[in-house]
């Protein structure tokens, strides 16, 4: 079928695949926009798999202030070569990223770096609501599968959809992006701060100190 200049302009813009990998989704996809994306996808994740094994020691520490300075955030984004590192589509992905993070605070990079203690807290509260609900003790695991699933995508970074493409999640958006870039990217680290952040917290607990020795 024919796929007009003006189609493929828009695939490109949205994905940022090249024109002849967007020309290709389309006619693949006969012309279906979100095939084509699918279809896209796919193929950025395949070149990045050839890459799994390549070492990402480049890259960029990226910085965000957000709110005149209420909310900061440090990213650091890994290459292969320093030249990806200034490239543009690089560039974009880190600034998405650390406004992204100053938007959903995610308490962990990765489902691997959950405490135990946090995922206890989490299964401890599911199971007792499971119960409450009458769910039958032999159901209870597998549907705490799905719960933890939901807990990972709202407190994992990697895990999170992304803010300005929900489809997405972080994970996928750098292996779309190795693989139209054709390098190894990974985020290695984040930390974000937010203005008086646990001082409440120390207060309160100071109080209850005192408080209890008074008793």
């Amino acid at each position: 079928m024919s796929i007009s200049a003006s189609e493929i302009a828009k695939l490109r813009a949205q994905t940022g695949a090249g024109m002849m990998d967007c020309k290709n989704a389309l006619e693949e996809s006969n012309g279906d926009f979100e095939k084509a994306i699918d279809w896209l996808r796919k193929r950025g994740a395949a070149k990045a798999a050839k890459r799994a094994d390549k070492v990402a020691s480049e890259g960029k520490v990226f910085t965000y202030l957000h709110g005149e300075g209420k909310i900061g955030v440090m990213l650091e984004l890994n290459s292969e070569t320093d030249f990806v590192a200034k490239n543009e589509a690089f560039l974009a992905l880190g600034n998405d990223i650390t406004m992204h993070i100053a938007a959903m605070n995610p308490k962990y990079l990765s489902s691997d770096e959950v405490s135990q203690e946090d995922m206890d807290r989490e299964k401890e509260i599911y199971r007792a609501q499971l119960l409450a609900e009458g769910k039958p003790a032999e159901m209870i695991e597998k549907i705490l599968e799905g719960k933890m699933g939901k807990f990972y995508s709202e407190v994992c970074l990697l895990n999170q959809a992304f803010i300005k493409d929900e489809d997405k999640t972080i994970e996928q958006l750098l292996t779309a992006t190795s693989g139209s870039i054709g390098e190894k990217i990974t985020l290695r680290r984040f930390a974000r701060f937010e203005l008086g952040e646990g001082i409440e917290k120390k207060v309160t607990d100071f109080v209850a100190e005192v408080n209890e020795q008074l008793a």
